[in-house]
């Protein structure tokens, strides 16, 4: 796998932390999540692939042994708000002094810097001071957050992955290790590089839900079909439109044009009592193959069913039955291979991710014995 060979410590977090790990083990990293002692259950949901070591951070024995991780590996990634992991003396400059090579991933909410960097925050607050949220929502409603992937996961995780990728290519030239600084204002606002690098040839003059790709236009939006399932529709292009009407029955000589701005309302009146007039099997049957740009709006229940879907083999199925989008994007000589085994108890990697990490079983046990870290081996095996 083309990341084969990395080692990442990853400190327990939220969501985007965890999906930036993720994708690294998913693309062959060896991804360490350090837990804290004490917890009886972890809440990353994103754990494929991953190994759980306890350490006891509030320590300095625990700190040592997680000094000792960072300075024997590739890649830390911290989720912690700025100045925790000075206090700890694991900082950037403490730790890239005793491994140069080290690549040191910060994911925060606000950056490292500004009035706001030791600031709470989650993504709609970060969504918000991007500016984007601004832009989000229907016409004549409130701005609309949609879920918490934007920030989080857009702007957070998957930013941060690309950094890490890209400090490791750099690496490979400089040979020195060096600090990503990843906010989730910023990477969500980079995400809508298009909307902010558009604002000049008028496609965002209207107000917010009455532009092209907001829900303004109705040849660019969803719709209801006779059994409360739903339809979407993206017919921008005049080729496509002409397929959208001649899907629905519709005349294009007894409909305003397209463009008419003034006719929108009514026309999406149009489209939403056709689209109610059939269920959503049967519209997705009348455009299937048809370059209408019209697709079956699918549930999770739906989706590894859909027959492009399962040609591809775009959703997984872990050890346990539970389904998963398939690592992407899909390389022709080194794909991800993800983990299908459970997620990782915490601290079920201890002993043998310490022993490995140049540990001697003795010191372990001591450790274990004086509460420094856990080990759930045996909680695993049940």
């Amino acid at each position: 796998m083309a990341l084969a060979g990395v080692r990442v410590i990853e400190l327990a977090g939220l969501a985007p932390a965890p999906f930036c790990g993720m994708i690294l083990s998913d693309f062959g990293a060896k991804v360490i999540r350090v837990d804290r002692t004490r917890v009886a259950i972890a809440m990353d949901t994103q754990a494929r692939g991953k190994r759980s070591v306890s350490l006891n951070l509030k320590t300095p024995e625990g700190v040592a042994v997680l000094r000792k991780l960072c300075v024997q590996s590739d890649v830390i990634l911290e989720p912690y708000r700025k100045g925790v992991m000075e206090k700890l003396g694991l900082g950037p400059d403490e730790l890239l002094k005793e491994n140069p090579r080290l690549v040191y991933a910060r994911l925060t909410g606000y950056g490292q810097s500004g009035p706001y960097a030791n600031a709470a925050g989650h993504d709609i607050n970060y969504l918000a001071l991007s500016g984007l949220l601004s832009m989000l929502g229907r016409s004549g409603e409130k701005p609309y957050a949609p879920l918490n992937l934007v920030a989080d996961f857009a702007g957070g995780g998957l930013t941060c992955a690309l950094g890490v990728v890209l400090a490791l290519l750099e690496r490979t030239r400089s040979g020195k290790g060096q600090v990503i600084d990843t906010s989730m204002v910023e990477g969500a606002a980079y995400v809508g590089s298009f909307i902010w690098k558009s604002r000049g040839i008028g496609m965002w003059n209207r107000s917010r839900g009455e532009n092209l790709l907001d829900s303004g236009a109705p040849f660019y939006d969803t719709y209801q079909t006779s059994d409360g399932k739903h339809m979407a529709v993206g017919a921008l292009e005049p080729q496509f439109y002409s397929r959208l009407l001649k899907g629905l029955g519709l005349n294009i000589a007894d409909l305003p044009p397209q463009m008419s701005f003034s006719d929108w309302p009514a026309l999406r009146q149009t489209f939403t009592k056709c689209f109610a007039t059939k269920t959503q099997e049967e519209w997705s049957s009348i455009f299937e193959g048809t370059d209408a740009c019209v697709t079956p709006v699918l549930s999770f229940d739906q989706v590894s069913s859909h027959s492009h879907n399962q040609e591809r083999g775009s959703f997984i199925q872990d050890a346990q039955g539970e389904e998963s989008p398939r690592p992407a994007p899909v390389l022709s000589r080194s794909p991800a291979q993800p983990c299908l085994d459970r997620d990782p108890v915490i601290g079920e990697h201890t002993r043998p991710v310490l022993e490995e990490y140049g540990f001697k079983p003795e010191e372990i046990d001591k450790m274990l014995a004086a509460g420094v870290v856990e080990s759930n081996m045996s909680k695993a095996k049940l």
